[in-house]
């Protein structure tokens, strides 16, 4: 790991060799400073996790390839967690698969297939973390939006459009819907059935015909002045007369409103002194939006122009006078314009000001206004920088001039974002400026091929060449090859190592066309990065809970292997202190033993066991083990969360996705399934909340039904998965409640039934997940025969698989068919099954038996560099023709980071 040095320095260009005892005391007070910020990054320092992908989206039947690697201060390689974790939510904040993957070295390679039976066509969402990352805030997780298109028996294309109109206190929207089939012929003169739901419920519903060019519109009100936010628009296109074909859109009624915010510089607007104030211009899709206009006093005198430079965001100077109102006239695109009313300055303030336009140093100025240099004259302040929490510079200065300039070696620091905090002889924080570092020459990659020129199916050797600062490094990467063709790509919204672990990573909220500041980097791209800073929120810690030593609660250490821990008790409840313990994995040959504590306490440590094994931990070995029960801890996992990057969801995947899934209806053709099945013979009736008296008053089919296929990999505790997969209810306090009504203040609890019977929600971990056959999901009782009954409001059903008829049994083995306590099997969450990634190989002349449709050419996360900085690997071209892109990401140890794009040619 690097050393970190701080520069320590005096703001004026004088040095004092005798210090005075106020002298003195201000050395106590920024070495205070500095040692607090110090022991919250030896005790809790920052992980991070970023995960290359092959590609940037993908089709139903395609297996996601990626590699994490998980870093530390500095982005050097971390030495602290030894497994990460892979989620994979849709767009409604469901989980849908978690992938447990071993770091070895600080990374680790994953697989995800997407197959047909879990995944259909939308938008989804990667989350990545570390459970030590899970002490803080998940904002700062990694998250990638990706969307999923369908290419198997696909009858519809689809495209949709909105337009939202204010109707009083309501909105109306116009979503204009084409309908074609997989030729992209117009289904002209159509009937169309439709619904639409705002949270679970039917909102409207009506039918129409499409037009010529088969279009159809259909007109929503919201009600109440209440937009539906989380809504969906259901289709059924009558193709014929026995034939239709279903499609879904997710609605969310937006006011077409701009969201304009300033953010002067420091963090507060400061009369009688010049000032930058950034400005950001958001529309309610999250995008920036383009704007320009004037900043007018209360007078209407215009008093300078601003105008945005990239994804709404810009800046502006403006020196405010007292007791003046200052407004933005602001343009958009469209020709809309907008008053906005500046934040107040204030009358007795200092700011912290840079200029981060050189390439060797950063500028930096404080500035006081005339009242608060009257009154502050000649006392001192401090200027502490940091970077992940590790302080790279400190200085002090007292304040004899209104003015204090110095510049800060850009050296000092690790590429990446630096916080810049003034503070006060009290170590009070005044004022902070965000400023990015980057340094260019950090580690650059060199990508080659042999040929200029290529045939399709012909091999490709690729040699990498790393160098840092021009000298080699062995570094650790990953190589993605796509045909660009098949996979067009928008560079600037791509999410790379340096996007990600130098920018998003450090920021909260959505940071739009990250890897725009990265390609291609020159000076306008480094003032927008700039601007960006200004207008961007990042806060790992609060400078005044940790002088207060108020540092953050760690409840859970970085993991080094896995690990599993329970308590042994006797009947009583008492601990069995040196109870002998076994573990085995059923049908593999994986065993560990070992002794409880005094307490009780077991815990099997460093295990390998693979996901869906069934693992057997037993106590039966010990004298009286009959009266033993054996109780597992749960298994820790971070509170769900939204979405951060919603933004970057594709409202058009069949038309925005168009060239890959052309490709993907013909790769997977083979997977179409008979639309005509002739079934003889009576089907087996599956376990249902039907089966029950009690709950026959519900609806025959239920609002959400799990299937038990959900539950059957990788889920320990039922009620864990359940509060990330039951769609459309919310768990809170012990209790599941309907989304719609807990977000409204309602808290009426959901009923949950375990066949039947009515039970507690802390009860559902009683049920093996393995077991369970379906979960029902009722959002209303439209009978209130139960929640009448219990006072409730929403129902929820587990079912469990029915017991196969059989022989009649003797007591004895009924006794032995009976769960005993000193024996556990269970399924717990293990690590997900490495593969290889195929790329065949090609003879020259050989027959052409098959068509080589791939899109992702060749993955490879296990590229080393050797001493000399080298590496090469080779594969062979698919049959498209076009340009292929390959992408190699990574790092080396000293946690330089690089990226290089290389294209080549099939002819």
């Amino acid at each position: 790991m690097k050393l970190t040095k701080i520069l320590f320095a005096f703001l004026i260009s004088t040095f004092l060799f005798n210090l005075s005892a106020s002298a003195q005391q201000d050395s106590v007070a920024l070495s205070n400073i500095i040692s607090k910020t110090k022991r919250l990054s030896d005790e809790q320092p920052i992980e991070k996790v970023y995960v290359h992908f092959d590609k940037p989206y993908y089709a139903v039947a395609d297996t996601v390839w990626f590699k994490a690697y998980v870093t530390t201060e500095q982005n050097v390689p971390s030495p602290l967690s030894k497994i990460v974790y892979v989620e994979l939510w849709t767009a409604k904040d469901s989980l849908v698969q978690t992938v447990k993957l071993p770091v070895r070295n600080s990374v680790a390679y994953g697989n995800i297939p997407l197959n047909m039976n879990t995944y259909k066509q939308g938008n989804y969402y990667v989350r990545a973390y570390t459970l030590w990352m899970a002490n803080f805030d998940n904002a700062y997780f990694f998250t990638k939006t990706i969307p999923i298109g369908e290419a198997i028996d696909k009858q519809l294309i689809t495209n949709i459009s909105f337009t939202n109109e204010q109707s009083d206190k309501n909105i109306k929207t116009n979503a204009k819907i084409q309908f074609r089939d997989m030729t992209k012929k117009a289904y002209a003169n159509k009937t169309v059935n439709w619904q639409v739901y705002s949270n679970y419920d039917v909102f409207a519903k009506g039918k129409g015909t499409t037009d010529q060019n088969g279009v159809l519109t259909i007109s929503v009100t919201s009600k109440n002045g209440e937009p539906i936010t989380k809504g969906n628009i259901i289709t059924s296109l009558s193709i014929n007369e026995k034939e239709t074909a279903n499609a879904s859109f997710d609605l969310k009624q937006r006011v077409n409103t701009v969201d304009f915010q300033f953010f002067p510089e420091g963090g507060e607007l400061v009369g009688g002194i010049p000032n930058q104030v950034g400005f950001k211009a958001v529309r309610a899709s999250g995008l920036g939006a383009d704007v320009k206009g004037s900043i007018i006093d209360d007078q209407n005198n215009e008093i300078t122009a601003f105008n945005s430079s990239f994804a709404g965001m810009g800046s502006f100077f403006i020196t405010p006078e007292a007791g003046k109102v200052y407004k933005a006239k602001a343009t958009f695109k469209d020709g809309s314009t907008s008053i906005y009313e500046l934040p107040k300055a204030s009358a007795s303030g200092i700011s912290l000001q840079v200029i981060n336009s050189n390439t060797e140093f950063v500028n930096l100025k404080i500035l006081a206004n005339t009242p608060y240099f009257e009154a502050n004259k000649d006392k001192t302040f401090f200027v502490v920088a940091q970077n992940s929490n590790v302080v790279y510079y400190a200085a002090k200065a007292p304040l004899k001039n209104q003015v204090i300039i110095t510049k800060i070696p850009k050296g000092n620091f690790p590429s990446g974002i630096v916080q810049l905090t003034l503070f006060d002889a009290n170590s009070k924080p005044l004022s902070e400026r965000l400023v990015f570092i980057l340094h260019p020459n950090a580690l650059n990659l060199t990508v080659k091929s042999d040929l200029p020129l290529y045939k399709p199916r012909q091999k490709v050797k690729i040699s990498l060449d790393a160098k840092s600062a021009s000298l080699p490094v062995a570094g650790d990467f990953s190589v993605s090859v796509t045909d660009e063709q098949k996979v067009p790509v928008d560079e600037n919204s791509e999410t790379t190592i340096l996007s990600s672990l130098l920018l998003t990573s450090d920021l909260k909220g959505y940071i739009e066309k990250p890897n725009y500041y990265f390609i291609k980097t020159d000076e306008k791209k480094l003032a927008d990065l700039d601007k960006l800073m200004l207008t961007q929120g990042y806060r790992r810690f609060s400078y005044k809970a940790i002088l207060a030593d108020e540092y953050p609660i760690v409840n859970l250490l970085p993991e080094q292997g896995m690990n599993i821990t329970g308590t042994l008790r006797d009947r009583t409840g008492m601990p069995i202190r040196k109870g002998a313990m076994r573990l085995m994995v059923t049908g593999k040959p994986i065993s560990a033993e070992t002794v409880t504590t005094n307490m009780g306490v077991f815990n099997f440590q460093n295990l390998n066991i693979p996901d869906s094994s069934q693992v057997v931990i037993s106590a039966k070995y010990n004298a009286n083990s009959a009266n033993m029960m054996i109780m597992l801890d749960g298994v820790p996992s971070p509170a769900p969360s939204k979405n951060p990057n919603i933004a970057d969801e594709v409202a058009n995947i069949d038309t925005t996705l168009s060239a890959y899934l052309n490709n993907s209806q013909k790769q997977y053709r083979y997977l179409r399934t008979l639309k005509t099945v002739e079934i003889k013979g009576a089907p087996i009736k599956k376990p249902s909340h039907s089966d029950h008296a009690t709950l026959s008053g519900l609806s025959p089919n239920p609002d959400h039904l799990l299937s038990g296929d959900r539950f059957s990999s990788g889920c320990t505790m039922l009620l864990q998965c359940l509060k990330t997969m039951a769609t459309g209810l919310t768990f809170d306090n012990e209790n599941f409640y309907v989304s719609r009504d807990f977000n409204s203040g309602s808290r009426t609890p959901v009923q949950v039934f375990i066949n039947g019977n009515p039970v507690d929600a802390r009860d559902i971990n009683g049920v093996n997940a393995a077991e369970v056959e379906s979960v029902e999901i009722f959002l209303k009782d439209d009978l209130g025969t139960v929640d009448r009954l219990y006072g409730t409001r929403g129902v929820m059903v587990i079912n469990t698989k029915k017991a196969p008829v059989g022989k009649k049994i003797s007591k004895q083995e009924l006794m032995d068919m009976l769960p005993k306590t000193n024996i556990i099997t269970y399924s717990p969450p293990g690590y997900a099954k490495e593969r290889e990634f195929y790329a065949p190989k090609y003879l020259p002349g050989a027959p052409i038996n098959s068509n080589d449709l791939r899109t992702t050419i060749y993955w490879n996360p296990k590229v080393i560099t050797d001493e000399k900085g080298n590496a090469s690997f080779e594969f062979f071209n698919a049959d498209g023709r076009g340009t292929y892109r390959v992408v190699v990401e990574g790092l080396d140890k000293s946690g330089n980071l690089g990226r290089a794009v290389y294209h080549y040619t099939v002819k």
